[in-house]
Formats: structure tokens, C-alpha cells, sequence
């Protein structure tokens, strides 16, 4: 019964696909076509890896446990958000926090931008199915953040030590910013931890700070006891 199950989940996710970009490429004028995130890149599913190997990743990134030392909610709540904002998760993932944010601003939007297009797909099925109006899921490259016009906050949770020159990448997503836009940045701490990347790949909170400070940005809010490992930094540009 599990695998049947598991058979239809597929079936339908792949279905969802498929028909997202037959309808982008095919829906007759007098109706308005799904409108697929990967269709519009020309991304075809087949170009896709298998369901399989991302739902493994997916339940990777959304493990019960993680909520204990990510404190999601919490994060939310300490970004101070009135509702109204444009929210922009660089590198969104499977959208861990991107559905919280939706939630959050129910009078505005938000961007889960991602590099992967098997996440991008996930992200834009579950919005369809939940029927969430005010978030959005948009591939991104890895060269450029491409914050949208208009974005209130960026959040980046995990994601700037992946960057092979974040100093560069760093200074062409603040001037993708608008004048008074805030950026979240989330990175885990430096030191021996039960979570995160090995040590080589950690970026220390005073590595951080002058990233940000060269790229223009001026910090604006540091709480160090809000997740037990992980920085949280708040900046805004000028």
C-alpha cells in the first residue's frame, strides 16, 4: 500500500509538470495558461532528476528535528514583519521558510528564488495544491541573486557559504536592493556543532560583517541567543 502510494504521489507531481508546460507552450488565447516557473527558463521535465532523489533531499531539509535548533517560527517572528512586505528567499530550498513567510505577510509576497529547478518544481506544486496567492517560486542563476524590484527583506538562511565568491555575488545582491530594504542573513557559527557544514566552509560573524559592510550595508539588528547555532544578522541599506 506505501509503495502505491508513493506511485500516485509521483504520478501526480510528474502529471503537474507536464501539464504546467504543455499549457505554457499550448493554452489557447481565451485561457490564461498555468504559469510555470520552469517553463518560462525552457526547463523540460525530462531535464529534471528523478522524483526520488530530490523527495530524499526534501525530507532532508524538512526533518522534524530541525525545527529544535532552527526555530523557524521564531526566526519569522524576529524578522518583524507588518504583513504588507515583499519577501525575497534567496536560495529557498524546499521552502522551509518560504510558506512561513507567506503566512506571515498575508497583505504581501513572497520570492523563493532557487538555483535548482527539482526545488523550484516542488515549491510551485505545493503552492498550487495549498492554493497559496502571495508566494511565488523563481529559478535563479547561480552568478546573480536577482532581487526583485520593490523587495522590503532579503533572507538568505545557509546559503552565502556556498557561494564561491560571495564578496562579488554579495555586492550585486545589495545593489539589487532598494534604499531602506533590510537583508537576514543566517550562518552557522564557527566552532565544533551537531549541525552544519565542516569548518573550512563556515563564514565567522567577522567575515560576515565585512562582507556586508564592502558590499554597503549597515547592520542594523544582531541577536546571538536566538538560535543556539547559528548567527543572526540583520542589515539595512541606506
Amino acid at each position: 500500500m506505501e509503495k502505491l502510494a508513493r506511485r500516485v504521489v509521483v504520478w501526480l507531481l510528474a502529471t503537474t509538470v507536464v501539464v504546467g508546460w504543455a499549457w505554457a507552450d499550448e493554452a489557447p488565447a481565451h485561457q490564461p495558461g498555468i504559469d510555470c516557473p520552469l517553463a518560462k527558463q525552457g526547463i523540460h521535465p525530462s531535464d529534471l532528476r528523478p522524483f526520488h532523489d530530490v523527495e530524499k533531499y526534501i525530507a532532508f531539509l524538512e526533518r522534524t528535528d530541525r525545527a529544535k535548533w532552527q526555530r523557524p517560527d521564531e526566526v519569522v517572528a524576529a524578522v518583524g514583519l507588518a504583513g504588507d512586505e515583499t519577501v525575497v528567499d534567496v536560495g529557498a530550498g524546499s521552502g522551509y521558510f518560504s510558506f512561513r513567510f507567506a503566512h506571515a505577510v498575508p497583505r504581501g509576497k513572497v520570492v523563493a528564488i532557487d538555483i535548482q529547478p527539482e526545488m523550484v518544481r516542488h515549491i510551485h506544486h505545493k503552492v498550487m495544491t495549498l492554493k497559496i496567492p502571495n508566494l511565488e517560486a523563481v529559478l535563479g542563476k547561480p552568478e546573480d541573486p536577482a532581487i526583485p524590484d520593490g523587495a522590503n527583506v532579503v533572507f538568505l538562511c545557509d546559503v552565502l557559504h556556498h557561494v564561491p565568491d560571495p564578496s562579488v555575488w554579495l555586492g550585486k545582491l545589495a545593489g539589487e536592493m532598494k534604499s531602506g530594504a533590510r537583508l537576514v542573513l543566517i550562518e552557522f557559527k564557527e566552532g565544533k556543532l551537531p549541525q552544519g557544514p565542516p569548518e573550512k566552509l563556515k563564514l565567522p560573524r567577522a567575515k560576515l560583517l565585512s562582507l556586508t559592510r564592502g558590499a554597503g550595508l549597515v547592520l542594523a539588528a544582531d541577536k546571538p541567543k536566538l538560535l543556539p547555532y547559528q548567527t543572526f544578522l540583520v542589515f539595512r541599506k541606506p
